[in-house]
């Protein structure tokens, strides 16, 4: 049957994640969205800023480049004018250069597709704080009220238990947002803990066809369609739910990292994706709107990291962070592997993910009595009282498919005949398939299960319903495929899953997580802090799929989902309920108390560990697992300003008129400016990328604030684990009196013995004997 789309819409449906629009442009030319960023919207010469006069003068500035014949264009996607000025429009690559030389452009860049990146989480990382639950603080005070989290996202389910308001009191007389409505999202559904709700047009709706038609999905609403929305809103501020479930796994009370904090809703992602141009303006509005926190558990792929400026969430988050709004961010799902930790700007707290103490077992009991313990959520219906065949994917391949795609089961790569009614062993040696379409494979060849070779992500239990699904590392996987070779009618049998809990160690830092040294500039030590992002149960949508609820069951409310997406709601959760504790202090002095508060050693009492059972070092971990009861009482914290930021993007090599366009004001750079400076920035961690051995000594300032006991003293230690680093810390006391200074600053100088090159890890901790102020440093010798 012919297609009923035309031949373009059929490009634009294929190429949907590159952002192509078709338009009869000259030169034959394809017309794309570009993000024109214009700096701040702070007035140097104080004028008031206009609105419609601004939107006026984009158009003018369009119209210059835009030819008439093609006038359809001569208009704007968004406008920023709140945080910060610009706008988004379809420009053709040449007009685009053309406009990039414009005095008051900063930077023009493609609109492109950025990423989608509980119950036990939260008792976890209290009983890991090493401080009694009759603390000095409520664990959930009622100032959390005052504090508004804003989540750019998917969307939200309103009806979930997570987002009931009862006992939550009047809404902030500050707030300045909407409850947005659309065909199935009433303003009724916004109340007292969901107190805005906003939507923008998603990729799928600013696709045009030739004939200028809209290929409209049903997006028109601030409704949760995904479920990753609804889940990272009630990771950070879901109410307590008492009997919360996965179909009977990880039963407990569900809860937010602040329940009693408001939420705002921006849902500027769907399925597709999330557009850069529709990020940026969903955090305009947020700042417009009065939130206190932003929660962004998304960002680019690690392998097309662009620049600061031409980063929409860096952008964003500089502006948020000038307006008093603190930015938190997934730090991206491409670990193991370095160099791959995005959303990396000093200005956001970038955030890892790790395990808790609990696992999902899914067993796997061969026809030789033997027992693997594998991991996986199924609630498949096989008992060990039966079993059936299993064979390895390879063995059961299709007609000239080659052994590399049919053992990592490949789609199509399976003989349907062959691999009915077994259970199928693939291996994981291609991870350009993910598990998801490897069960689907499987699934459609009518097999009975299957049984994944997967060292990586051995310990991250994926979810497939009621299929039947076990996965293992290489050693069990090896001793299975063994048994297959050896046996002439090999037979086995997953069984369900089971809840594991007090698992030691954890947390494990977790493989998917994103590492460091950060791609752009390796002079800022990132991620900042892990937090738990594996196995994480949270409020969910009715489940749609096919073979996702149990017979018998009614759906769940909750879903188990992993991701440094779950990580990052807990760390904003987390920054909420210290603010509602400590309104007075700003975005930097929270990052700093997660940061030098973050517990390093593991429920064993040893030092924390990656998926490979190594010592994890802070391009994994950042500072450590945060610790949201000892980061209400850090002692001390590290103030970094947005004069220090704007120090940072002048070392970082952006010119003075563009760094006048950023800040708003006539901030001047230093006259030496090298990228090698900004390891000076008064950052709660320290980062040298170049220390040459034998040869220099590098000397770094800090400046810490005391927020604890007016009289005291911190004496420093140093912890430096094989490093072959000399380093003295100056001066070795830090003393604070009743009417002397909050401040004090000291110097760390860095001297390599030259034994080995590389990165060294250690800290400094400075202590008083009540807090523990832990400065991580991570030292390239070259």
């Amino acid at each position: 049957m012919a297609s009923l789309l035309p031949p373009c819409s059929l490009i634009i449906l294929f190429f949907l994640n590159y952002n192509i629009f078709c338009h009869g442009t000259t030169a034959n030319q394809i017309a794309k969205a570009y993000v024109v960023y214009m700096g701040s919207s702070n007035n140097i010469n104080g004028q008031v800023f206009d609105i419609g006069a601004t939107e006026s003068s984009h158009l003018k500035l369009l119209s210059s480049i835009i030819p008439s014949q093609e006038s359809e264009r001569l208009s704007l996607v968004h406008t920023y004018n709140h945080g910060f000025k610009g706008f988004s429009a379809v420009l053709t690559d040449k007009e685009a250069a053309v406009l990039s030389d414009h005095d008051e452009i900063v930077s023009i860049f493609a609109d492109t597709t950025l990423e989608l990146h509980t119950t036990r989480s939260w008792d976890f990382l209290e009983s890991e704080s090493g401080i009694a639950s009759n603390h000095q603080y409520p664990q959930h005070a009622s100032g959390g009220e005052d504090v508004i989290i804003g989540i750019i996202d998917t969307g939200i389910w309103p009806e979930s238990p997570s987002f009931n308001d009862n006992g939550i009191g009047k809404i902030p007389s500050r707030w300045n947002g909407v409850c947005m409505e659309g065909s199935d999202f009433k303003k009724s559904d916004c109340n007292r803990k969901l107190i805005g709700a906003r939507y923008y047009d998603t990729r799928e709706d600013m696709i045009k066809t030739e004939s200028n038609r809209t290929l409209k999905s049903h997006t028109g609403s601030p409704r949760d369609s995904v479920g990753h929305g609804t889940h990272t809103a009630s990771t950070a501020a879901g109410v307590m739910v008492p009997n919360a479930s996965y179909y009977g796994l990880g039963h407990g009370t569900a809860k937010g990292g602040s329940p009693s904090s408001r939420l705002a809703i921006y849902k500027a992602c769907s399925l597709a994706g999330c557009s850069s141009a529709t990020i940026l303006k969903a955090m305009d509005d947020a700042i417009k709107d009065g939130v206190d926190i932003i929660s962004i558990s998304i960002g680019v792929s690690s392998i097309i990291q662009s620049d600061f400026l031409n980063d929409p969430i860096a952008i964003g988050a500089f502006h948020a962070n000038e307006k008093g709004i603190m930015v938190v961010c997934a730090g991206g799902n491409d670990g193991p592997d370095a160099f791959t930790v995005v959303n990396s700007a000093p200005w956001i707290m970038t955030v890892a993910a790790s395990n808790i103490d609990r696992a999902f077992r899914s067993n796997v009991v061969l026809g030789n009595g033997k027992i693997y313990h594998g991991s996986g959520i199924n609630f498949s219906n096989m008992t060990r009282s039966k079993s059936y065949p299993i064979a390895f994917a390879g063995d059961v391949a299709s007609t000239m498919t080659p052994l590399s795609e049919s053992s990592n089961c490949y789609p199509g790569s399976l003989d349907l005949k062959k691999a009915a009614g077994k259970i199928i062993v693939c291996v994981n040696t291609d991870p350009m398939v993910s598990r998801r379409i490897k069960k689907l494979v499987v699934e459609s060849a009518h097999a009975k299960g299957i049984i994944l070779i997967n060292e990586a992500e051995k310990g991250e239990p994926f979810d497939s319903g009621v299929f039947p699904f076990s996965e293992m590392g290489d050693v069990d996987g090896a001793e299975i495929l063994k048994y297959i070779n050896t046996t002439k009618n090999p037979t086995a049998t997953i069984l369900p899953t089971v809840e594991v809990p007090k698992v030691k160690p954890a947390p494990v830092v977790a493989s998917f997580s994103s590492r460091g040294p950060g791609g752009l500039t390796e002079t800022i030590l990132k991620p900042d802090v892990a937090a738990p992002g594996v196995a994480i149960l949270a409020a969910m949508i009715p489940p749609t799929e096919k073979g996702s609820v149990p017979p018998g069951k009614r759906p769940s409310k909750f879903a188990i989902k992993s991701g440094t997406s779950m990580a990052c709601p807990h760390v904003a959760g987390t920054a909420a309920f210290i603010k509602s504790i400590h309104p007075d202090w700003n975005t930097s002095m929270i990052k700093s108390a997660l940061m030098t508060t973050a517990i390093a050693s593991n429920n064993n009492g040893k030092p924390l560990t990656n998926s490979s059972d190594a010592f994890a070092n802070p391009h994994e971990m950042g500072a450590g697992e945060m610790s949201p009861l000892r980061a209400l009482n850090p002692g001390l914290v590290f103030e970094t300003t947005t004069k220090d930021y704007l120090h940072f993007l002048c070392y970082y090599g952006y010119k003075q008129k563009i760094i006048t366009s950023v800040s708003g004001t006539n901030f001047t750079c230093p006259a030496n400016s090298i990228e090698d400076f900004i390891s000076d920035i008064n950052y709660p961690s320290i980062s040298i990328s170049q220390l040459e051995g034998h040869r220099t000594v590098r000397t770094i300032t800090r400046t810490v604030t005391n927020v604890g006991q007016k009289n005291a003293t911190y004496v420093a230690k140093l912890d430096l684990p094989r490093s072959g680093l000399i380093i003295k810390v100056s001066p070795e006391k830090l003393v604070f009196a009743d009417k002397g200074s909050k401040t004090a600053s000291f110097k760390v100088s860095f001297y390599d013995k030259g034994l080995t090159k590389g990165y060294k890890f250690g800290s400094v901790t400075w202590s008083d004997q009540v807090h523990f102020v832990r400065v991580v440093f991570a030292v390239n010798v070259v």
